[in-house]
């Protein structure tokens, strides 16, 4: 991987774990994938009978006390009992046993997670105790519980991980950028193993209307929640708020056949630009987002022909829809009217900076059950919205390489290129 590194690593993904709005656990959330469930719902959370938006996708049955200690339960953010539930399902899938790491591979072991809101819910609660006369009800903890760095940290003491433990926050690309620099980091004998992945949970009433004035939720669906998250399709109107933490453990190739892991997949390559444009709008050219995929490519050594799948962002807005896919086929010509293609945000929402791991969670069941999983609510595709979406329906396919794709807000682009180890 990273054909610009002196003899690099080889690096693979060994353990994923999940929670998502369609399941509990990777799978349940493949499952639901494969028959193209919606997680979109009118919210729950909190109180938005008067809102002009009222349908999210948020995690249900969940039990969120169970992943944390009594004495922490006011004192982090709903991110953390998300990260955990998703960590320690994928450190369990791995068969690694971190309590018997020895204080070497706990130095040689961190975490790396994508967030976009990090703990904006949970200062968004602390501030509404203070402000109303209820400061006994909030924690001492805010500052540390608001930060994004704090994210990592919990992770990295519950698992005794001495390694770096870091955050990145870019958007919806963060959880792409930060599984790369995950991966980079091993890649280079920097760390053996990696936890890293996204988490985010942006459920709150501010949080909420802030979106609604940016005017990227769509206000259409709330008697149809089911049906709000349409990327690709004619009648869509905006995106649907979404939660959830998708979390992978990563290692060396060569760590992974020794000890006989189960691989999912190799990470190949990795390519990040910015459109340097504006705050929220992509330029309408498509050159940034395809010049992220074409670098992807180039680092993975791979031709855009090679290319089975590709995980779209598909938020479901007019304008990123359609310049996806402009940029896809800037990057990919011809070839791109060839390429099965799907967008998870149609089932999960969008989970903000967890967007990215989401889509690798898909890519991966396509890798390994042979399985692409549908672009849902797609009835009526826009005229300018033409390559195959695989719409509604789940298909079978041979898949070997992947290109997932990722468009954040500040017109940051960032792709991954994974591949299927052949036994």
């Amino acid at each position: 991987m990273f054909s610009n590194f002196s003899k690099p690593r080889r690096v693979c993904i060994t353990g994923f774990g999940c929670v998502t709005p369609i399941g509990i656990g990777r799978e349940r959330f493949w499952e639901s994938l494969k028959t193209g469930k919606s997680g979109v719902s009118r919210i729950e959370s909190f109180d938005a009978s008067d809102a002009e938006v009222q349908i999210a996708a948020e995690v249900k049955d969940f039990d969120w006390q169970a992943e944390l200690n009594p004495k922490d339960r006011k004192n982090v953010s709903r991110c953390v009992p998300l990260a955990l539930k998703a960590a320690r399902e994928a450190v369990r899938d791995a068969n690694i046993q971190t309590e018997n790491l020895s204080l070497d591979e706990q130095r040689r072991f961190g975490v790396v997670l994508g967030t976009g809101g990090g703990g904006l819910a949970f200062t968004e609660r602390q501030y509404g105790y203070w402000f109303s006369g209820q400061a006994q009800k909030g924690s001492i903890y805010t500052i540390p519980s608001s930060t994004h760095g704090g994210l990592s940290s919990e992770l990295s003491m519950v698992f005794g991980l001495h390694g770096l433990s870091h955050i990145v926050s870019t958007g919806c690309t963060s959880s792409t950028d930060a599984i790369a620099y995950a991966a980079q980091h091993i890649a280079l004998g920097k760390q053996d193993a990696m936890l890293a992945g996204g988490v985010d949970a942006p459920m709150a009433r501010g949080i909420l209307e802030a979106f609604n004035v940016l005017t990227v939720l769509t206000r259409n669906w709330n008697d149809e929640p089911a049906r709000a998250s349409r990327p690709f399709d004619k009648n869509r109107s905006g995106m649907v708020l979404g939660e959830g933490a998708w979390i992978f453990v990563l290692e060396t190739l060569e760590s992974a056949l020794a000890r006989g892991a189960k691989i999912y997949a190799e990470i190949k390559g990795y390519g990040s630009t910015c459109d340097a444009y504006h705050r929220v709008r992509l330029e309408e050219n498509g050159i940034e987002p395809a010049r992220a995929m074409l670098l992807a490519l180039e680092d993975a050594e791979a031709a855009p022909e090679q290319i089975d799948y590709i995980n779209l962002h598909g938020t479901a807005t007019q304008l990123n829809d359609r310049i996806e896919t402009k940029a896809i086929k800037l990057a990919f010509g011809d070839h791109a009217y060839k390429i099965p293609m799907s967008a998870t945000k149609s089932q999960v929402g969008h989970p903000q900076g967890a967007s990215g791991a989401a889509g690798i969670g898909a890519a991966l069941f396509a890798l390994n059950e042979g399985i692409i999983a549908p672009t849902i609510n797609l009835d009526d595709p826009d005229e300018t919205c033409d390559l195959d979406y695989v719409p509604n329906i789940s298909r079978a396919a041979k898949v070997k390489t992947v290109l997932c794709n990722c468009i954040g807000f500040g017109s940051k682009n960032s792709a991954l290129v994974l591949e299927k180890i052949e036994s």
